[in-house]
């Protein structure tokens, strides 16, 4: 990976929290909404992309008579996130020697 290809997913700050607070598990979009501080809409938005590009999945249900969308970080996203943070760790050990 160099900065020139660097996946779309990570050109975002949301995208990455998103990604980010995924690792630890499913997640409910309040629950990411809350770590994003983000509206809906833009949460939404943001969701969405990274479902398209494979980077999650998610999970509709009703719990009572409500809707719930839970959220996972898929194999592809947990790959490509990690290569992103090896990325950077390069980066910075190449700038500090």
């Amino acid at each position: 990976m160099d900065i020139y290809s660097m996946p779309e997913a990570f050109e975002s700050r949301v995208r990455l929290a998103i990604l980010s607070s995924l690792l630890s598990g499913v997640k409910n979009f309040n629950e990411i909404k809350e770590i994003t501080k983000t509206s809906d809409g833009n949460l939404s938005t943001h969701l969405s992309k990274l479902e398209i590009l494979k980077y999650i999945n998610s999970k509709k249900e009703f719990v009572g008579k409500k809707p719930k969308t839970t959220y996972e970080i898929t194999q592809i996203g947990r790959t490509d996130f990690k290569a992103y943070v090896n990325f950077l760790e390069a980066i910075i050990s190449d700038n500090i020697e």
